[in-house]
């Protein structure tokens, strides 16, 4: 248990919690919408601090990051917990545990032991994932300026759903924020997630990469029937060229069924090269697809030239044509961040 960091306190002891968009009003004795911060007697904690569900050393391309330190490994944390309720979850017995679900299946890394582990494994950085990194926000954050203080990169892996002080409380020490766009109406997030303003992820997505220089690449896993649309999938691209930039790349993965939406087909591979062919018309220099063997858009080809930058396959990765975040064929800039180009921020 560990006293939250951004919180209010309300009459009657009751709190609001600030760490995600959310802002759960919470009664004494009850827990927020992701059942890992409690009231406590007019007290905010956090339950899961240091609690790691799973641990793992990970290609960076596994999450997916295409552009940020390409072919490093990451260690992969993660905990308990979601803000979402996503009807189709593939980490659901993670994301949804209760609170008392956690004796006996956690296992306890503190912030210096998981700097210690990243080090002694030669990883390139740190990222948390597996489910929403802000659910244990101030273990992620006290871990991240370890992390930088070790000369390590840090990766939020991550359904964008922090509010903006959160945001800016973690982003001195948050290189990366790999954001899911799931979709882009009102009732498509209201259904698949039960999240009311779903806005607010494209406005801190925005605040990540203007106010903190972070990295972005952007994952819109296209679920049939639901969010496959011309529609939703033109006002994501367009979003990502018009705020993001059009170098930021965009990742659109294959869904199984999984969780409620078993009664669902796969995608099928016709939908996402016509998602592809969507982002590339809208003007993006870099769109990937995903969740599909050899498929043909893994591969990262300069815009300008056409000579091939990066060769992917199976979460293997050969560079071959980059300088620094150029194309070392022509010099286009290709928007990829690396040990080189982090040297000069």
């Amino acid at each position: 248990m560990y006293k939250a960091m951004l919180y209010e306190e309300l009459p009657d002891s009751r709190v609001r919690c600030n760490i995600c968009q959310w802002r759960c009003v919470i009664s004494p004795g009850e827990f927020g919408v992701c059942r890992m911060y409690q009231n406590r007697d007019g007290v905010l904690y956090n339950l899961n601090y240091a609690q790691t569900s799973s641990v793992a050393i990970d290609p960076i391309e596994k999450k997916p990051l295409f552009h940020f330190f390409p072919a490093s490994s990451a260690l992969s944390l993660g905990s308990w917990g979601c803000n979402f309720h996503c009807q189709h979850c593939q980490n659901w017995e993670i994301s949804c545990p209760e609170p008392g679900d956690l004796e006996g299946k956690s296992h306890q890394i503190l912030p210096q032991t998981a700097i210690d582990i990243a080090l002694s494994r030669h990883c390139g950085g740190i990222a948390w994932t597996y489910n929403e990194p802000s659910i244990w926000f101030e273990y992620t954050l006290d871990s991240a300026r370890l992390a930088k203080e070790n000369g390590l990169y840090t990766v939020y892996v991550t359904n964008g759903y922090l509010t903006p002080e959160a945001l800016d409380a973690i982003g001195p020490y948050l290189d990366a924020w790999r954001v899911d766009i799931k979709g882009f109406t009102t009732s498509f997030y209201q259904k698949l997630t039960k999240i009311p303003h779903w806005q607010g992820i494209l406005e801190v997505a925005q605040r990540a990469k203007d106010k903190w220089k972070m990295h972005l690449e952007v994952v819109t896993n296209i679920i049939p029937t639901m969010n496959d649309d011309d529609q939703q999938l033109e006002g994501i691209a367009c979003w990502i060229r018009d705020k993001l930039g059009e170098l930021t790349p965009w990742h659109v993965t294959r869904f199984y069924p999984s969780h409620y939406l078993k009664h669902l087909p796969p995608t099928s591979i016709a939908t996402l090269e016509h998602a592809y062919d969507i982002g590339k018309r809208v003007g993006l220099k870099f769109v990937y697809t995903g969740n599909t063997a050899g498929n043909s858009h893994e591969n990262t080809y300069c815009p300008s030239c056409g000579k091939l930058i990066a060769e992917r396959l199976s979460y293997q990765t050969r560079v071959v044509g980059l300088r620094g975040s150029r194309c070392k064929y022509c010099g286009a800039e290709l928007n990829f961040r690396t040990s080189e180009t982090e040297a000069k921020l």
